[in-house]
C-alpha cells in the first residue's frame, strides 16, 4: 500500500466512523423513544432520521473523499446519500409493519422477499453514491459491492452486540447507551471496509482517473498515465 493510501486510510477512518456515529444517534434515539408510538408516527419518524443519517455520513465521506477526487460533487454526493438512507430504512421497516399481511404467506415467498429486500437495502447506499462516483473514477461500479460488504458486516456487528443487551421495559436511557454503544461499532467496521474498498477501487482506476480534478464525462477522461494528454476515451470501461 503507498503513503498516500495509508494517509487516505488514517483520516477516512475516523472521519467517516465519527460521521456515521454522530448520525446514527438520532435514528436510535427516535427508535427507543417510537417504540410505542402507531405505526403511521413511528415510520416516517423513523425514515426521517435515516435521511438524516445519510446526510451527516454523506458529508463526513465527502470531506475525506474530495481531497483524491476534488471534483466529486458535495450536494450530489450528500443528496444521493441521504435519500438512499432514507429508502433503507423504509426497506427496513417493510418486515415489521407488513407483518400482519404476509403471516400466512407460505414460508418460500417470504425468504424470497426478504432475501431481495436484503439485497436491496445494502446496495443502495452503493448505487445512489456510484452515480456520483461514476463521474471521477473507472469502473466505480465495484463501489456498489464495497458498500454492501461494509453495510453488511457492520449491520452484523450492531446486531450481534445490541441484540442481546436490549430488554422489553429496560430504562430508555440504558436502551439508547446500548443502540449507540453498537452503532459505534458499527460505524468503525463499515467506516474500515469501505476505506479499504475506496483504496482499492482507486489503485485499479488507471492513471487514477479524476484524482486531479477532471471529471469523467462524454467526450473525457482522466490524465492519461503515459503522457501529459488526456487518455483515450474508452466506454467500455465505465460501469
Amino acid at each position: 500500500m503507498e503513503p498516500r493510501d495509508r494517509a487516505l486510510l488514517r483520516t477516512w477512518i475516523p472521519v467517516v466512523a465519527l460521521a456515521e456515529l454522530v448520525g446514527f444517534a438520532l435514528p436510535a434515539v427516535v427508535g427507543v423513544l417510537a417504540a410505542a408510538s402507531p405505526t403511521a408516527v413511528s415510520v416516517p419518524a423513523l425514515i426521517a432520521a435515516g435521511a438524516v443519517e445519510g446526510a451527516l455520513l454523506g458529508a463526513g465521506q465527502v470531506v475525506v473523499l474530495r481531497r483524491v477526487l476534488p471534483a466529486v460533487s458535495v450536494s450530489r454526493w450528500v443528496g444521493a446519500t441521504a435519500g438512499a438512507a432514507a429508502l433503507a430504512y423504509l426497506l427496513g421497516l417493510l418486515p415489521s409493519t407488513t407483518a400482519s399481511v404476509t403471516a400466512s404467506w407460505p414460508v418460500p415467498v417470504l425468504v424470497g422477499l426478504g432475501a431481495v429486500l436484503g439485497v436491496l437495502l445494502l446496495g443502495v447506499i452503493g448505487t445512489a453514491q456510484w452515480l456520483e462516483l461514476r463521474r471521477h473514477v473507472v469502473r466505480a461500479g465495484g463501489w456498489i459491492g464495497v458498500t454492501a460488504l461494509a453495510w453488511l458486516l457492520g449491520l452484523g456487528v450492531f446486531l450481534a452486540v445490541a441484540t442481546p443487551l436490549w430488554r422489553p421495559g429496560q430504562p430508555v436511557a440504558v436502551a439508547v447507551a446500548v443502540g449507540l454503544g453498537a452503532g459505534a461499532l458499527m460505524a468503525v467496521v463499515m467506516a474500515a471496509a469501505t476505506g479499504v474498498g475506496l483504496v482499492r477501487l482507486l489503485a485499479r482506476s488507471p492513471g487514477r482517473a479524476g484524482t486531479r480534478g477532471v471529471p469523467l464525462g462524454p467526450g473525457r477522461a482522466g490524465p492519461d498515465p503515459r503522457g501529459s494528454g488526456p487518455a483515450p476515451v474508452r466506454h467500455e470501461e465505465r460501469s
